[in-house]
């Protein structure tokens, strides 16, 4: 099961739009040898705490990530870009390991192109459903919890259901008017 709540505590509609800022967290847990991860989203101006560990005159990025681990934290940009650990010590003491994942040809601007190419040539984008496809389930449930603030949804996703808030499973897949399908 997938824990996934949102940090508000109290219920808000926004039925037409989003919120003006939505605070998310989701616990992933542990895989084979793989620890538990605890991700927390901010959005619409909202920052987590400053990290002890980041300099006086270095800035959080406006939109970007910041990794936790057992060794230190590491702080990037939109897209993972600039990735730098903190604090900028850590980084100039960092050797950078050799790159062993596929690279997007193009960066930022090819994943379109890089996803074309794939469906040509039969092959399999760098950024493929395997992936992209649980990422965007996990975003999209962050979407769900905010119709219920302050509550934990517990998601199976074999069975594609929150399993601790039935009614939640409405926003989970669309149904459609008597006499209209998809």
């Amino acid at each position: 099961m997938l824990p996934v709540e949102n940090g508000y505590g109290k219920r808000v509609d926004y039925n037409d739009s989003c919120p003006p800022s939505t605070v998310i967290h989701v616990s992933f847990p542990a895989r084979g040898d793989m620890p538990p991860v605890k991700l927390h989203w901010y959005d619409g101006g909202l920052l987590p705490e400053r990290p002890d560990e980041l300099e006086p005159e270095r800035r959080l990025p406006e939109s970007g990530t910041i990794f936790v681990g057992d060794k230190g934290k590491l702080m990037c940009e939109t897209y993972s870009e600039s990735p730098r650990l903190i604090p900028e010590t850590a980084m100039t003491a960092f050797t950078r390991p050799p790159k062993t994942l596929a690279r997007v040809p193009g960066g930022r601007s090819g994943h379109e192109k890089n996803w074309l190419d794939a469906i040509r040539t039969h092959g399999q984008a760098v950024s493929n459903f395997d992936y992209s496809g649980p990422f965007a389930e996990v975003v999209l449930l962050g979407n769900v919890s905010l119709h219920y603030p302050g509550t934990r949804l517990m998601w199976d996703a074999p069975n594609m259901k929150i399993t601790n808030m039935p009614e939640a499973d409405q926003y989970i897949r669309h149904n459609y008017r008597q006499g209209w399908t998809l």
